[in-house]
């Protein structure tokens, strides 16, 4: 049985503390100039972290799976229903390049920290093997990894806890950066600029509150909206499902059928490219659609508190101080070789820190980085550009993992 206050297993207490605090976090951003400041996600994801850390909600349910699982898939299509379809492809090429720049940051953060831990971490070629896969690709990766190299389960939950931990930290560093007058002196900032300038700041309104103007929206356009988004999903993850066992993948198949399982075995990708090809098509239908955009914003931050629940501070002081130490080096090694490559090749900030984002914590909170922000046009690419660590994450990790344990 849980130690905490609510128990993991006390479903409807779990669901109305993530939709009330949200909820709370929204209303904050929209009425106090403060709280637009910083943001509603992270106030979201803050809160999230004091009250797992205070003993009040455990840091693992069966409801916060249900979030990963269920509310963030069907956050995306609605909130890509209104983009400019064209964009999404012009976008996606350009921030590929600086995506795989920003993985090479993962490469040399995860071997830099491994020299100069190697002494003081057990099982570190492992452990590097995992952080350098999950910081390119994402969870299932870091899965693929554990179940390769067969760390003792202790290393394993042990760096699920540091990796946690470090997500709601960067997170809340990458929401800040933007803001920064020093980061606005020196990179473009098209987006942020287009958001600022578009909004229409009225008196007296926070700029999140003059952004979501209220809106016509009716009953037809909530069914619409949900239904559509539901059968996109269902669709997607059922092709995928099925596509996933028929290619072969695994340690004893050619490298070709492991990327062309990664391709369109991956539900995600399948969930992408099926929206796109259904805004390809029906275009009108889409269009008429209102209130998609609120709708999937709502559900994404239900994943920002989501995201902030695991990050057990008491947990890593126990057991795994050196490895958030680990993961910390690997992340800011990430991020300064993704803003001095972005930089140079005169790159966007939003399009820098969206694809260190993609290979730290994956193509999903990539894709709740830019919604929080406001920048819609980045929200489809950045979705497919990160996808696309999924299918080099495992590759990386098992050459990473070898090269590790011939220097212990």
């Amino acid at each position: 049985m849980s130690n905490t206050l609510i128990h993991a297993d006390d479903t409807l207490m779990l669901w109305g503390i993530i939709v009330v605090w949200a909820s709370v976090s929204i209303y904050l951003e929209q009425r106090y100039e403060w709280a637009s400041k910083i943001s509603g996600a992270i106030i979201a994801l803050i809160g999230a972290i004091v009250l797992s850390n205070t003993g009040i909600i455990p840091i693992a349910s069966p409801v916060y799976d249900a979030v990963w699982s269920y509310i963030v898939p069907l956050a995306i299509p609605l909130l890509l229903f209104h983009v400019n379809f064209k964009k999404i492809w012009k976008e996606s090429g350009k921030l590929l390049i600086i995506f795989l720049l920003s993985s090479i940051g993962t490469v040399a953060g995860t071997i830099i920290s491994f020299y100069v831990l190697k002494g003081h971490i057990p099982y570190l070629d492992k452990i590097g093997a995992m952080m350098s896969a999950s910081y390119i690709g994402g969870g299932v990766n870091f899965a693929a990894m554990a179940a390769k190299f067969e760390p003792p389960g202790e290393i394993v939950s042990a760096a699920v806890v540091a990796d946690n931990l470090m997500m709601a930290i960067f997170f809340v560093i990458l929401m800040i950066i933007p803001t920064l007058s020093f980061f606005r002196k020196y990179f473009t900032t098209p987006h942020v600029l287009e958001v600022e300038k578009g909004v229409g700041m009225e008196e007296g309104k926070t700029l999140s509150e003059s952004f979501w103007t209220r809106k016509d929206i009716s009953l037809k356009d909530i069914a619409l909206s949900v239904g559509t988004a539901f059968l996109l999903v269902m669709v997607s993850f059922k092709i995928a499902e099925l596509l996933d066992k028929l290619i072969p993948s695994g340690e004893n198949v050619s490298a070709v059928s492991n990327l062309l399982n990664g391709l369109f075995g991956d539900k995600y990708l399948m969930l992408t490219t099926l929206t796109f090809l259904a805004l390809a098509l029906f275009p009108k239908y889409f269009a008429k659609i209102n209130g998609s955009q609120e709708i999937g914003t709502y559900l994404i931050y239900l994943f920002f508190v989501v995201i902030g629940i695991p990050a057990s501070i008491p947990l890593i002081i126990q057991n795994a101080p050196l490895l958030l130490l680990f993961v910390f080096i690997i992340v800011v090694i990430n991020m300064a070789i993704s803003l001095t490559a972005g930089k140079l090749l005169k790159y966007d900030l939003e399009d820098i820190l969206l694809a260190s984002n993609a290979n730290i914590g994956g193509p999903t909170t990539a894709a709740a980085f830019a919604i929080a922000k406001g920048w819609k046009q980045l929200i489809g690419p950045i979705l497919v550009v990160g996808t696309f660590g999924y299918i080099i994450g495992n590759y990386v990790g098992t050459i990473l993992g070898f090269w590790f344990s011939n220097l212990i």
